[in-house]
């Protein structure tokens, strides 16, 4: 195993177990021998995913004490390393009620500027890219990023560049997201939200600002019902 491979593995699991609450807040790590041994990594691939994880808010070094595990306030949120990790460990209806919020406070506006924005050329990609949101064949997992392309679409098409990064940010979170809301083994509702998201396309080619944006908001919603069904499940 090469030096990258190897701290992206210590990374990853380290953050896992951060974000699981294995190692809850307030917490001091396992000390480097015993980290090293565990990993079968240098201490020097060790430090540098210790650098890693605090850079990512997850920790803080302190001396004499050991790496500490900081509270959740401080952990980057916007980190798509840390998303991913959540959806692994599993969100609960918290965690999805903020990113939803979080969606709420900037897509549906993205919309309405993208009604006041949009080329032509935005507005048939977009349109291609929510007509194929109603492939029957889709899985849950190219649902989902059919879901994610359509709405980095919108933030494209807004002609904000502040929007389209915002995208990028959380796009780890849409993805998952997106893979839980998917109604790809409900064959039925697969149309349903293709309609949904052509309406948003419908909307901003009539430069309906308030339109599109109602119509975004619906779509976030409805995505964030699917996905609390889902959780209620399996619980």
């Amino acid at each position: 195993m090469n030096t990258r491979t190897s701290h992206a593995q210590v990374v990853n699991e380290l953050g896992r177990a951060i974000i699981a609450g294995e190692y809850p807040v307030g917490s001091t790590l396992p000390g480097d021998v015993e980290l090293a041994a565990r990993f079968k990594v240098s201490r020097t691939v060790l430090r540098e995913a210790m650098k890693t994880l605090a850079a990512k808010g997850l920790v803080v070094p302190r001396a004499r004490i050991g790496t500490r595990v900081t509270p959740n306030t401080q952990w980057n949120l916007f980190d798509g390393d840390i998303l991913t990790w959540y959806f692994a460990v599993g969100i609960d209806e918290e965690f999805l009620t903020h990113l939803s919020e979080v969606r709420l406070g900037f897509e549906p506006h993205a919309a309405a500027l993208a009604a006041r924005n949009a080329t032509e050329a935005d507005i048939s990609q977009m349109m291609r890219l929510a007509v194929a949101m109603g492939d029957p064949e889709h899985t849950a997992g190219s649902m989902a990023m059919a879901d994610l392309k359509f709405h980095l679409s919108v933030l494209e098409a807004s002609g904000n560049p502040f929007l389209r990064t915002l995208g990028s940010l959380i796009e780890a979170g849409l993805v998952g997201a997106f893979t839980l809301s998917s109604p790809a083994e409900d064959r039925s509702k697969i149309n349903d939200v293709a309609a949904n998201h052509i309406r948003i396309v419908e909307e901003i080619h009539r430069r309906d600002e308030e339109g599109a944006r109602s119509a975004m908001e619906n779509v976030i919603r409805l995505g964030r019902e699917r996905v609390v069904q889902a959780l209620r499940d399996v619980t």
